[in-house]
């Protein structure tokens, strides 16, 4: 996989954007938030951060991002197909492939998609607890021109705990598209 390091560098020569990023988790293993996801230039951020970075992260992506003719090359990027019809039973199967003691990475964009909402979706949350994994806070902000990894949080359980040192992190963070972000809060914590 000598490409990715190779593809890594020059999207960080050519993007105007500079990588400032916390070492990940010595672990192998993480849930990492993609936020603020405003943009289709937020998948190429993560893989340029994580290449960057020595890691080879998988991420959920629409299943329909996984039909001919470029579905084997989001599968080959590290992609895993949500059907988001029907997505029960995702978090106990990722649960479970991390208790099998394999490393995983999982890059998850909390939001779901890139055109704002009222609320983030709660999966990213449940893994990390269900599989105790540590929360990576991975962003990018167009203010400071700057991407890459923040802290590893672990997950106490307390959800409006949790989501409030989430939140305190994304406060003066601003995708490519402001307008477009939602703010980090779950439904649960209503």
């Amino acid at each position: 996989m000598l490409v990715r390091p190779l593809l890594a560098r020059a999207f960080w020569a050519i993007s105007g954007y500079r990588l400032r990023s916390e070492p990940p988790p010595a672990s192998g293993s993480a849930v990492f938030i993609g936020a603020p996801h405003t943009s289709n230039w937020d998948f190429v951020f993560m893989l340029a951060i994580c290449w960057k970075l020595g890691l080879s992260p998988k991420w959920l992506g629409k299943h329909t991002l996984f039909k001919p003719p470029f579905g084997w090359a989001m599968r080959a990027v590290g992609g895993l197909p949500v059907d988001r019809a029907n997505p029960a039973g995702l978090v106990d199967e990722i649960v479970a492939r991390v208790r099998t003691g394999r490393p995983l990475m999982l890059v998850i964009a909390p939001e779901g998609t890139r055109g704002g909402g009222g609320h983030w979706k709660s999966g990213f949350y449940r893994i990390a607890r269900d599989a105790d994994l540590p929360v990576v806070l991975g962003y990018v902000d167009s203010v400071t021109r700057t991407a890459g990894l923040g802290p590893a949080i672990v997950i106490s359980g307390n959800v409006t705990a949790d989501m409030d040192r989430i939140r305190d992190f994304y406060a003066d963070k601003h995708g490519i598209r402001p307008q477009n972000f939602a703010p980090p809060r779950l439904r649960e914590e209503s």
